[in-house]
């Protein structure tokens, strides 16, 4: 089934830039922001402090701590509606994703794929970040790839961050003339 229609967009382009911890969403995010010339966030920096503790200990978060994080992700893409703007954010789960369009219903999603293998080299090259390695599995347990009615693209992780924009960028040739 086709994915629906959007709503007319608003301006530039809304991205949400999603995957497991380590696929590369917070490097490709302020990358793409910069291409588009649009605002970034981190959803990481949305975390409130025992979220942070809690994956910090080696614990995964569960829905009830996602809720409240969630919805200040969804208020900053809703506050970027019109201007445009790429967050990056895990997005694990299709209820996640649903929880941001119910904020922001034109962001469209890029999925950060890879396998296990080829995201804990990535995440093994990131030191001090809060997410421990120990806590990949429970993040591919999680994820729930983009559904056919889901607005967006899967770009493999297994190439250079600026042909990870360029997919992005050929899959939509307005892009970049909007944002000049």
């Amino acid at each position: 089934m086709p994915a629906p229609p959007r709503p007319a967009a608003a301006g530039s382009p809304l991205v949400v830039v999603m995957g497991v911890s380590g696929s590369g969403k917070s490097t490709v995010g302020a990358a793409l922001a910069q291409r588009l010339g649009v605002p970034y966030a981190d959803a990481d920096d949305f975390h409130p402090d025992a979220n942070i503790a809690k994956m910090s200990a080696g614990h995964a978060l569960d829905d009830n701590d996602r809720g409240p994080w969630l919805d200040a992700v969804g208020a900053w893409l809703a506050d970027h509606d019109a201007s445009g703007g790429v967050m990056s954010c895990s997005a694990l789960k299709v209820a996640y994703r649903d929880q941001l369009r119910r904020h922001a219903p034109r962001a469209e999603l890029v999925h950060l794929d890879g396998t296990r293998e080829v995201i804990a080299r990535r995440q093994a090259s990131r030191p001090g970040h809060f997410m421990p390695a120990s806590l990949l599995d429970s993040q591919f347990a999680t994820l729930e790839p983009l559904g056919p009615d889901e607005q967006g693209q899967v770009i493999g992780v297994d190439q250079s961050v600026d042909a990870i924009v360029q997919a992005y960028v050929d899959q939509h040739p307005t892009t970049e003339s909007r944002t000049r």
